[in-house]
């Protein structure tokens, strides 16, 4: 959920038993249990890690663990753990996340942002090209004006 160069709209969907956040970037959804079930075994890892949710009065905590080492956040290790809390602010989420992996850092650290409610025409897009996606034409646009001044100075 950290900011990128764009994509960075999230719906945040809650079921009695989940929470469900649809990324904009890549168009992952990452099903969030709240069923107080164990993490499942080290020996299955994936990309996003394996969360778990429960509520602290109306704060969501989060605790992920076995990530795939070759996600490499910060050069972290399998022994990676998230702890993210959503708390409820005036105009959307307060959105912390403590990083610990006690193979990488001497201690835990922690980072927060502010995830701000929006309208409806701020969900995700679709990750595809559509009407509105100028990003490769202007690279395709800007490679094609370094290759013609390239050439015009190859001619001088």
């Amino acid at each position: 959920m950290m900011p990128a160069i764009y994509g960075s709209s999230y719906e945040i969907v809650q079921a009695p038993n989940a929470v469900a956040i649809v990324y904009e970037m890549v168009h992952e959804t990452r099903v969030i249990p709240l069923d107080g079930a164990a993490h499942a075994g080290t020996a299955i890892r994936t990309y996003m890690g394996d969360p778990r949710g429960r509520w602290d009065g109306d704060t969501l905590v989060v605790e992920t663990t076995n990530f795939k080492e070759e996600i490499a956040y910060r050069n972290a290790t399998s022994t990676l753990k998230l702890i993210e809390r959503f708390k409820p602010i005036a105009d959307g989420l307060e959105w912390s996340v403590t990083v610990d992996d006690p193979a990488t850092w001497t201690r835990p650290w922690t980072f927060a942002m502010v995830l701000t409610k929006k309208g409806a025409s701020q969900r995700p897009f679709e990750y595809a090209c559509h009407e509105g996606n100028y990003g490769l034409r202007n690279i395709l646009s800007a490679a094609r004006a370094e290759e013609a001044a390239q050439a015009r100075s190859k001619t001088k």
